[in-house]
């Protein structure tokens, strides 16, 4: 059930409504990708640009025939669910906004790519403690700030007066039609099951002429600790992500125009294995599929060593956000 808001705090609240099909972009362009799907440097494509999605995502998701991206079981992948995302963050909401500096640092260069001055309503997509929601009321919006984890949202409420905090999916988004004039994510959306579906709402919800500005973690990310856990031979834990194609692919068909989309991988780095794995943890950034067997004392050793080999950097462990920034705009 949804929190109870006053209606005159509340005009865009509704209950949820399937998007239609939208129109898609016309022309298509060829992408250097690496052996996995994603993108092996900093890239951007110009506006009305679109990219073919690849035929399979290697047993760990599927392209739809629209060339969306829908996570699934496999054999040794766990898909995305829902609930154990928003269970994660909840467990890591009271030490979120100490533990994720990177994820401030890619959430800063979102927001500055968005205008100075911003009017009307905004949404913020798993708006988390609510502090880049405060930063679009700051810039002049009507900020509604929306997450599917309770604990991030009472985080949120505590800090913040002004933004509206609502729970909702962002595969089905509480709002009515044409609500928003800008939409707002930030490293959130990598942990949704279809980029089809969000795709879909974010078209519905944003009015003819508004924009989205959109920083989703892609496949590439996480590179360093997913090569070292198969150097040390140990299970992998973390669910796939789409590539930056399938969100495209998923943005063409929802009939949004694609602007502009800058893919870059942004480096954190950590003193030993064991900070880097709290880091990760502690933002609910973990698997969000099936459990996997805690790390024993043995398994740590042979994974920091691993890290260490692979990654030949001295002291620091490196460990890589690879993130791509959309601008979008529904016609």
């Amino acid at each position: 059930m949804m929190p109870a808001i006053p209606a005159e705090k509340s005009p865009v609240l509704a209950e949820p409504l399937k998007a239609p099909e939208g129109k898609a972009l016309s022309t298509t362009a060829g992408v250097h990708f690496n052996n996995e799907g994603a993108f092996v440097a900093d890239m951007s494509f110009d506006a009305g640009v679109a990219v073919q999605a690849e035929d399979s995502v290697n047993a760990k998701g599927s392209v739809n025939a629209k060339g969306a991206f829908k996570a699934e079981e496999a054999s040794n992948t766990p898909a995305i669910n829902e609930q154990n995302v928003a269970h994660r963050f909840s467990k890591a909401a009271s030490k979120y906004n100490s533990i994720a500096s990177i994820q401030r640092v890619i959430a800063e260069q979102a927001l500055a790519n968005l205008p100075k001055a911003l009017q009307g309503e905004a949404l913020d997509i798993g708006c988390g403690t609510g502090i880049h929601t405060q930063a679009l009321v700051k810039k002049g919006a009507t900020a509604t700030g929306v997450d599917i984890a309770k604990g991030m949202l009472a985080q949120a409420r505590k800090m913040y007066s002004d933004p509206i905090f609502v729970q909702g999916s962002a595969v089905d988004l509480p709002f009515v039609d044409s609500a928003f004039s800008t939409v707002f994510s930030s490293m959130a959306l990598q942990w949704v099951s279809d980029t089809h579906l969000v795709a879909n709402e974010i078209a519905r919800v944003l009015k003819r002429g508004g924009v989205a500005e959109l920083a989703i973690m892609v496949a590439g990310s996480f590179n360093e600790l997913r090569t070292a856990r198969k150097v040390a031979q140990l299970p992998q834990a973390d669910t796939f992500m789409p590539t930056t194609s399938h969100w495209l692919n998923g943005f063409k068909q929802s009939g949004l125009d694609l602007q502009r989309v800058i893919t870059k991988d942004y480096i954190d780095s950590h003193s030993d294995i064991m900070a880097l794995l709290h880091s990760v943890k502690g933002v609910g950034a973990g698997e969000t599929g099936q459990k996997q067997p805690p790390l024993t004392r043995r398994d740590i050793k042979k994974l920091a060593m691993a890290y260490s080999n692979i990654t030949g950097v001295g002291s620091k462990l490196p460990l890589t956000y690879r993130v791509s920034h959309f601008r979008l705009e529904k016609r």
